[in-house]
């Protein structure tokens, strides 16, 4: 049952418990008004039964917020940790001169770790990059085809970011002053390592 259908039906439920205990109190508080301090007591009455109906409302809808900001906390802290374990292991087979067959169905398993909590984008944006990992390590090395890696990287990089802030931007630069400074952040590392 749907969490909206679930919620209607509460709704009506309550409605018409409302209702009708209004109208059996008011029934109750008329037929009391003969005997001394009668109606102060339906009145008490009342007042605890709405208060105690309140208060169950309100704790079911807190509990129900925290239980799915617990569930999003969790979700976010898989997708971060995947998407480490992806940089991770790209930059170990960035700074080997020669890599195997290892490293590159390790890269392939991921995809299932992805189709798991990764977004669409991200999904599709590391099938085209699984592409270009293919095409450019033949020689089991990205040695002279650093440009083409890190383009694709960057691609990569930007459809994670925005995966894990929701698209919500959290600095000043576009996705393309991100994709070139991840390049040149690149070229400069890539320099160091050849020294």
């Amino acid at each position: 049952m749907s969490s909206n259908l679930k919620s209607f039906i509460y709704l009506i439920i309550s409605l018409i418990t409302i209702i009708a205990g209004y109208a059996y109190i008011r029934l109750a508080y008329n037929a009391t008004d003969s005997f001394p301090f009668t109606q102060e007591f339906v009145l008490i009455i009342l007042s605890t039964l709405t208060t105690i109906f309140i208060t169950a409302l309100l704790l079911n809808k807190q509990t129900a917020v925290e239980i799915e900001k617990e569930q999003n906390v969790l979700h976010l802290n898989l997708k971060a940790t995947t998407y480490q374990k992806l940089l991770k292991l790209l930059e170990e087979m960035t700074l080997k001169e020669k890599f195997s067959n290892k490293e590159l169905i390790q890269l392939q398993f991921i995809t299932h770790e992805l189709s798991i909590i990764a977004s669409t984008e991200v999904i599709e944006e590391y099938q085209t990059f699984l592409k270009v990992i293919k095409d450019i390590s033949s020689d089991e090395s990205f040695s002279g085809d650093e440009p083409q890696l890190h383009n694709a990287i960057s691609a990569l990089c930007i459809k994670i970011r925005i995966d894990i802030t929701g698209g919500k931007s959290t600095h000043p630069y576009t996705d393309k002053e991100i994709s070139s400074i991840i390049t040149r952040n690149s070229k400069i590392a890539m320099l160091f390592k050849k020294n």
